[in-house]
This record gives C-alpha cells, sequence and structure tokens, in this order.
C-alpha cells in the first residue's frame, strides 16, 4: 500500500536524512523512479523534504524537521510485547512485519534525540537469541494459526504424540497459551483437569472445538507455566551423587542446568556432585560423560549405570564384529 511504503520512507529519512535513491529503493522494493514519486508527493503535501542532484546527492530531509512518524499502531504494540522471541519465532508467530514497523519507528525517534556522550545504543551492544545451540526447532502445526485459535477461548482437539510413543493420540484441552522456551515451543493446557506441556514438535494437528474453555478462575498462562516449569526443574525424587573431574565441572553445569544440587570443593583435581532426577531411569543421562564420571549413590543408580553400559558395549561389539 502507497500510504504504508510513504510512512517507511518518511523512517528512513527521519533516521539517516539524507539517503540515496537506489538504497531507498532496495529498502522500499520499489523502482529508483518510484521513490522519486513518493518524494514529490511528500513534498506536495508539505513534508520538507527534497531531492537534490549530483554526485552527493540524494533524497534529503531538511535537518531540524520533526516528524510525528513515530506513532505505533496496536499491532505493532502487540508484536513488541513478544519482546523474547527470536526473529525465527516472531516469524513463526507472524508477527515480523508489524515487529520491524515499530522498530523502524523507535529508530526514527531515537535517531531525533540527542545521545548525549553515549553513542551506541544498547540495541547496538547486546543480542538476544534464544535458540539453543544445533536445534531443529521445527513444528508440525503453523503457530500463528494455533495462535490465532486460541483467541476464541474455546477447547482444543489435538492429535498429540508423547516422546515414549511411536504413535499419535486424540485428546480434548482446555487451552491457556503458547509458551517458547529455549527454541521450543509449548503449548501449555489443562488435561482432565490437569496442568500439561505439549511440544508442538510432536502436535500434529489440532481443530477448534464449540466448547468454550473450562478454566480455573484463578490461574493464567504465566500462573500455569509458572507451576509447570517449577514442576519440572524442582528437585527430583531420586538424588544421586557422583565424582567427575574438577575440569568437567563446567560442562555438567550446561548438560544438568538446574537438576544440580550440590558440587563440592575441589580435592585431589575431583569434585562430587549431587543431582536430581525423577526416577533411577532418568540416569541414563549421565553416560554422556563416558569414563570421566564414577557413580557414588545410590546403589540403584550405580547398577543401572552398569547395565546400560554393559548394553552400549554389547551393542557395538556386535555391530563391529
Amino acid at each position: 500500500m502507497k500510504a504504508s511504503r510513504l510512512l517507511h520512507l518518511l523512517l528512513l529519512l527521519q533516521t539517516r536524512q539524507r539517503t540515496t535513491t537506489t538504497e531507498l529503493a532496495a529498502r522500499l522494493e520499489v523502482s529508483r523512479r518510484t521513490v522519486l514519486r513518493d518524494v514529490e508527493a511528500l513534498s506536495a503535501a508539505g513534508v520538507p523534504v527534497y531531492a537534490e542532484r549530483g554526485r552527493s546527492g540524494g533524497i534529503v530531509l531538511l535537518p531540524g524537521a520533526r516528524l510525528n512518524a513515530s506513532h505505533l499502531e496496536p499491532p505493532e504494540l502487540e508484536a513488541l510485547s513478544l519482546a523474547g522471541l527470536d526473529s525465527a519465532q516472531r516469524e513463526r508467530m507472524g508477527v515480523s512485519a508489524m515487529w520491524e514497523s515499530a522498530a523502524r519507528k523507535i529508530a526514527a525517534r531515537q535517531a531525533a534525540t540527542p545521545t548525549g556522550t553515549c553513542p551506541l545504543r544498547l540495541a547496538d551492544l547486546v543480542v538476544v537469541d534464544s535458540a539453543p545451540w544445533f536445534a531443529d526447532s521445527e513444528t508440525a502445526v503453523d503457530v500463528a494459526d494455533l495462535a490465532s485459535a486460541l483467541r476464541h477461548r474455546r477447547r482444543l482437539r489435538i492429535r498429540y504424540r508423547r516422546s515414549a510413543e511411536s504413535e499419535a493420540s486424540t485428546r480434548v484441552v482446555d487451552p491457556y497459551g503458547i509458551v517458547a522456551k529455549s527454541g521450543r515451543w509449548y503449548l501449555v493446557a489443562d488435561y482432565r483437569g490437569d496442568g500439561r506441556l505439549f511440544a508442538l514438535d510432536r502436535l500434529s494437528a489440532f481443530e477448534l472445538l464449540d466448547a468454550p474453555v473450562s478454566l480455573p478462575p484463578d490461574e493464567t498462562l504465566r500462573s500455569r507455566w509458572a507451576a509447570l516449569k517449577e514442576r519440572t526443574e524442582g528437585r527430583g525424587r531420586v538424588s544421586v551423587t557422583f565424582r567427575l573431574p574438577e575440569d568437567r565441572l563446567d560442562l555438567a553445569r550446561r548438560i544438568l542446568g538446574t537438576r544440580i544440587h550440590d558440587v563440592s570443593d575441589p580435592e585431589n583435581g575431583t569434585c562430587t556432585v549431587v543431582v536430581g532426577y525423577p526416577d533411577i531411569e532418568s540416569v541414563r543421562q549421565l553416560l554422556q560423560f563416558g569414563d570421566h564420571i564414577d557413580i557414588l549413590a545410590p546403589e540403584a543408580a550405580r547398577v543401572r549405570i552398569s547395565q546400560l553400559a554393559r548394553i552400549l558395549a554389547e551393542r557395538l561389539s556386535a555391530s563391529s564384529s
């Protein structure tokens, strides 16, 4: 739309004041002739902008001109409220265009404001990327479509495959909303009255039902998410103690995170670490430390790690023979 393009042109000029027609054409994705026509239209409307010819010419906005073009529209404010999302996640939510429009307006406002003794914005010094390393965050359903459906505040029929299952099953849930956590998307919903997390990479389909959601009146997406997060990251029912070389402690912190409950002071180059798991079977996570780890307690954890190591060794031996 021409009105949107004219506003974009104004914001670009307010940010830089002098810009070549070639650069403006590239930024606006139009021809140079269209840029010149837009400049003529703005000038005719009383905007102090004109075209300068010559080698150092370009499109110029008169210095000191203050344009009230930085007002944020409701969709732009909504996009900014999702500040924790990275560019890929904003794209999946369908708010990238509104985010970029709001960012242009903010940049124009900042350009018109004296910076004092600090030439750099905080945004020039800090980059937030919430995606984990080497992660594939593809989802089976369209996140933007799901978010749009959730606005209706009605129940959902979903097809979902649990991590331990090979086939998806159907269930009816009462949704709170969507959470983006460490590069993964989750549907937060009550299933049979109990709060659950449904990873969108294992949610293959959803259907909006006629019945309204049935949620506790004092629960919100944030409160339910906080409870589910605490349930997931809280202290496990099984405490496992192991010994690890001191130089592997940073690796352990990256892998185990908040599962670590206690770390002893180094002694003879090793540390004693206590972690929490929901059950003994979860100790299989510790196999990735290989021969650097020595399980101390409980005995059930030592036995299970020994069994798993033996199974792995036999499998590797059989495949190489």
